[in-house]
C-alpha cells in the first residue's frame, strides 16, 4: 500500500468525495417515515466522531465490534467510522435469532457493540450476556448501555487514524449459514480498496448517479452495488428502511433515481404493481441490476419491458472479491441471461468435476487481491475451498465462445435423477416462461426408483388458477423429460432467508415433509 493513513484505510473511502463535494447530498435517509438529507461534509464529520468515540471507550485497532443496526444512516457512519480507527465491525443480519447471534458474538471475539435495539429483539441481551466492554445503543439505551447520540456529542470532532498493515481486517461479515453455522469472512482494507478502485478505473460512475437502496445494508448487494461505488465517486443514494414494492417505485420516481438494484425477489414483486409501473415517471432511470441469487432470464426480459432501461445481471460473493464478472470494457452488449465477462483485473477459471480447467463449463474459481484470506478459524473448510491461491466459489457457470459467463446454479443444488444431472435453475427458467407463473423454486425429493426427482413450488399470477398437470405437461413439452417436476405445488409467495434470497433449504424440507417418497 501507499503508506498514506487515509489512502490505505477503507473507512476513508469517501473522504476525497467529501472534500470535493462538501455540500452535496450523499445519503437521503427515509428511516422512520422522515427524510434526512446527509451532506458529504456531515457524513465525514460523523465518521470521525465515531472513530474518536469508540477509541475513547477503549476499543483498539483489531478489536471486533458487533454492529446490529437497520437501514439508516447510522449504519453507514458506524461501519466506516469504526474502520477509521482500525476497529473491525462485525455487521449482523438483523433477522437472526438468539442462538446464531450468540455464536457470532463469541466466535468473532467481539469486545464491543453498537446496536439499534429495535432492529432485533435479542441483540441487547446477547451483548449483555457476553459482557462486552463497550455497549452503545441507538434509540433505546437502557441499563449499562450508553446512548449513541450522547456519546457522539462528547467525542472529539477530529480523529487521526492509526497506521495499518496491509493485512489488517476492515470488517468481518458472516455468511447466512443456510447450511450449518454461519462462517466469518475476514476482509482486508487493502483488498476492499483494490476492488473499489478497479471498479472505478474500468467503469467510472458519474458523480450525478443516484441509487435507491432497499435491501439490507449488512448485505453485499447493497454495499458493493451502491454504497461503496456511489460514495467513492461523489454520487448519492436514497436509503429505505425496508423493501415495500409500492414505496420503492414511488421513491424511484420522486427522487429521480438513475440506478436500482436488488435480489430477484425484489423485482418479481415490483412487476406485480402494474398501475404504478404505468403511471409513475421513471425517465431519470438509466439501469437496473439484479443479482445475489439465481436470476431467471425471463425476469430480465420483464424488467426491461417494464422500466424501459438496460437490465444487467450481477454476480459476486462476499469472500470472492466480491465481484469478478461484469460488462465488457469495450462496450459490447451483455446477452440476456449473462453476468458479463471476466474483469480486466484478477483471475477466474472454470474447473470441471475432475479438477481440470474447462473452457465452457464448470465451477468458478477466483483469485484477486479482494478475496478473503480464509474463513475465520475454519482451517478444514479453508483447505477445501482454497487451492493454489484460488477460491472455489461453489457456483456453476457456463462460458460461451465470446467469453460471456452464465450462472447455472450451485454445485450443491445440482442433483442426480435416474442417472441424469438436474440443475434447478434451468427448470425454474422453464417454468417462468409460462405466462401464469410469477416465481418458482425447484428442489429434489426422494423418489422410489430414481433416487431423487425434481418437484416445484410456484407462485401464480393473482387470480389465476393453473392445474398441476398443466404445468407438468408444459415442462414435458418444452424441456427434457428427466428434469420435469414430478409434483408442482403453489404458494402465495416463496419463503425468504434473512438476506432476501429464496429459502431453498427450507422449501426442500417442506416439500419432503408434505410429499414424502414419490414415484413407484
Amino acid at each position: 500500500m501507499s503508506g498514506d493513513r487515509y489512502q490505505d484505510n477503507l473507512g476513508y473511502y469517501c473522504r476525497e468525495a467529501g472534500l470535493k463535494y462538501p455540500d452535496k447530498p450523499a445519503i437521503i435517509d427515509l428511516f422512520g417515515g422522515r427524510e434526512r438529507v446527509v451532506a458529504y461534509s456531515d457524513l465525514n464529520a460523523r465518521m470521525d466522531r465515531v472513530a474518536a468515540m469508540l477509541t475513547a471507550r477503549g476499543l483498539k485497532p483489531g478489536d471486533r465490534m458487533i454492529l446490529c443496526v437497520g437501514n439508516r444512516v447510522e449504519f453507514v457512519e458506524v461501519m466506516f467510522g469504526a474502520m477509521r480507527a482500525g476497529i473491525v465491525p462485525v455487521p449482523i443480519n438483523t433477522r437472526l435469532g438468539p442462538d446464531v447471534l450468540g455464536y457470532i458474538t463469541e466466535n468473532s471475539g467481539a469486545v464491543g457493540a453498537v446496536v439499534e435495539p429495535a432492529s432485533n429483539d435479542f441483540i441487547s441481551g446477547i451483548a449483555d450476556k457476553a459482557g462486552l466492554d463497550v455497549r452503545v445503543a441507538i434509540d433505546g439505551a437502557a441499563g449499562d448501555w450508553e446512548d449513541y447520540e450522547a456519546a457522539m456529542a462528547s467525542a472529539e470532532p477530529t480523529f487521526e487514524p492509526p497506521a495499518l498493515d496491509d493485512d489488517h481486517l476492515s470488517f468481518l461479515p458472516y455468511t447466512s449459514g443456510s447450511t450449518g453455522r454461519p462462517k466469518g469472512v475476514p476482509l482486508t482494507h487493502a483488498g476492499q480498496l483494490w476492488w473499489i478502485r478497479a471498479y472505478v478505473r474500468h467503469w467510472p460512475p458519474s458523480p450525478d448517479a443516484r441509487n435507491l437502496v432497499a435491501v439490507p445494508l449488512y448485505h453485499k448487494n447493497a454495499m458493493a452495488g451502491a454504497v461503496k461505488p456511489r460514495l467513492y465517486t461523489g454520487g448519492s443514494f436514497v436509503l429505505m428502511p425496508s423493501f415495500e414494492p409500492r414505496a420503492f417505485l414511488e421513491a424511484v420516481a420522486k427522487y429521480r433515481c438513475t440506478n436500482i438494484g436488488g435480489v430477484p425477489t425484489v423485482f418479481t414483486m415490483l412487476l406485480q404493481e402494474k398501475d404504478l409501473l404505468e403511471s409513475l415517471d421513471f425517465s431519470a432511470l438509466e439501469a437496473a441490476v439484479v443479482g445475489s441469487a439465481p436470476v431467471h432470464e425471463e425476469l430480465e426480459k420483464q424488467m426491461a419491458e417494464a422500466f424501459g432501461v438496460t437490465v444487467g445481471q450481477s454476480y459476486g460473493l462476499t469472500e470472492g472479491g466480491p465481484v469478478m464478472i461484469g460488462a465488457p470494457t469495450d462496450g459490447r452488449p451483455v446477452p440476456n441471461g449473462s453476468c458479463g465477462v471476466a474483469w480486466p483485473e484478477g483471475d477466474v477459471k472454470l474447473v470441471d468435476t475432475e479438477g481440470n480447467e474447462h473452457d465452457s463449463y464448470g465451477e468458478l474459481w477466483v483469485r484477486n487481491p479482494g478475496v478473503s484470506p480464509g474463513y475465520y478459524n475454519l482451517p478444514e473448510v479453508n483447505a477445501e475451498r482454497y487451492r493454489d491461491g484460488y477460491l472455489r466459489t461453489g457456483d456453476l457457470f457456463s462460458r460461451d465462445a465470446d467469453g460471456f459467463f452464465y450462472f447455472r446454479g450451485r454445485t450443491d443444488d445440482m442433483f442426480n435423477c435416474g442417472g441424469e444431472n438436474v440443475y434447478p435453475k434451468e427448470v425454474e427458467n422453464l417454468l417462468l416462461t409460462h405466462p401464469d407463473v410469477v416465481d418458482a423454486c425447484v428442489v429434489p425429493v426422494e423418489h422410489a426408483t430414481k433416487g431423487e426427482a425434481p418437484v416445484a413450488l410456484v407462485v401464480l399470477r393473482d387470480g389465476i388458477d393453473v392445474g398441476e398437470d398443466v404445468l407438468k405437461r408444459f415442462c414435458l413439452d418444452n424441456g427434457p423429460a428427466f428434469a420435469h417436476p414430478r409434483r408442482v405445488l403453489t404458494t402465495d409467495e416463496l419463503p425468504l432467508t434473512g438476506a432476501a434470497k429464496v429459502d431453498r433449504s427450507g422449501i426442500a424440507k417442506r416439500m419432503a415433509e408434505e410429499l414424502g417418497v414419490i414415484g413407484g
